[in-house]
Order: structure tokens, then sequence, then C-alpha cells
């Protein structure tokens, strides 16, 4: 990734992170009054998915940071800890929101899915770092990275969207296309990564 492109990431990821902790000056009902209803039944589950998907998103930069992985590798390491606890905790509280939404069934479907593959990237993603299986984890990680930018692109999309189109039908729209873009773009991304280093790997061998 290019600086400006990993700079405008990192702004994006920590404009919303910030912007999306307005709930706590005033009140979900007013602040998010799409998940508003979620307060009656799943208070929990709600608060662990708006208060810690944040911190997540906040961290995911840092974490593609070299100059922070070179010189403080501790630091970076704590600053993935803080990141796979902010994930498993907000992927649980998603997971179990999702079939409670009231966007209907196709919405309930995407948010669920991401949670799912949210969660699993992420394990995966702390199981091949403490094995030592550097270059693995970091691919992990990206997949990881990718859904837990949803955040920053389905915010895009419903300001965009939702006065075209209506925010009830976009928000439905967003539960899979504020995720699956992204994947495919890093999948995509990790394809053409891989068949960029092959050949240089094929004539150290020769």
């Amino acid at each position: 990734m290019t600086k400006t492109r990993t700079i405008l990431i990192a702004v994006l990821s920590l404009a919303v992170a910030l912007a999306s902790w307005r709930f706590l000056v005033f009140g979900v009902a007013q602040a998010m009054p799409f998940m508003a209803h979620h307060l009656d039944g799943r208070a929990v589950a709600l608060y662990a998915h708006i208060l810690l998907a944040p911190v997540a998103l906040a961290a995911m930069p840092f974490q593609f940071w070299p100059r922070l992985r070179a010189r403080r590798p501790a630091l970076h390491r704590w600053t993935g800890r803080v990141y796979a606890v902010a994930v498993l905790l907000s992927g649980l509280g998603g997971l179990w929101l999702a079939p409670g939404t009231s966007a209907g069934p196709v919405a309930a479907w995407g948010f669920g899915l991401l949670a799912v593959l949210w969660l699993g990237s992420t394990a995966r993603a702390v199981w091949l770092a403490r094995a030592g299986r550097i270059a693995e984890h970091r691919v992990w990680m990206l997949r990881s990275a990718a859904m837990t930018f949803g955040a920053v692109t389905l915010r895009l999309q419903l300001g965009l969207f939702a006065p075209l189109v209506g925010f009830e039908t976009i928000y439905v729209i967003t539960a899979w296309s504020s995720w699956v873009p992204n994947l495919m773009l890093i999948e995509w991304w990790l394809r053409r990564d891989r068949a960029r280093r092959l050949p240089v790997a094929a004539r150290g061998a020769a």
C-alpha cells in the first residue's frame, strides 16, 4: 500500500471510531435510532458491540505501521492484543444482535456472516502469530482488517446513498456491500502480491 493510502485509511478509521462513540454523549436512541430497539433484551450485546468495535477500528491501522513493528515490537503486540479482544467481544455482540435487526432477514444474514468471518479471521491471525508463522499471520490480519474497515465503508455508503434510495433500503444493502467488496479487494491484492513475489523466489531457488 502506498503511504498516502495508508494515511487515508488511518484517518478515516480514527474519525469513524470517534464518531461512533457519540452515543456516550447523546444516548443510543438519539445517536443510533436504527439500533435502539436492541436495548430491549439485547442491551449487553449492543453495548459490547458499539463500545468495542470502535476500539478495534482505531487500533487496526497501527497494526500495519512498519516503524512501530520494527522499533516497538512489544507495543505492536499489545496493540494487537487490544485489537483481538475488541474484535472478540464486539464480534460476539454483533453475532447476537444480527438475528434481531429490524432490517429483515437479508440484513441479518449479512451482518451475521460478517461477525462469524470477522471472529474467525482474527482468531486465525492470533493463532498464527503465537505459532511464529508471521507471514501467514499478516495475511489473515489483512483479511480481518478488511472487515473491520467495513465500519467505514458502511457509513460512507449510508451517507452517499441514503438520500437517493432511502435509509431502510441502503441499510439492507450495506449489510453486505460494506464488507464483501473489501474482502474481494484484499484477496485481489494478496494474489497480486504473491504473484509479484513468485518470480523472485524462483530466481533465488535457481
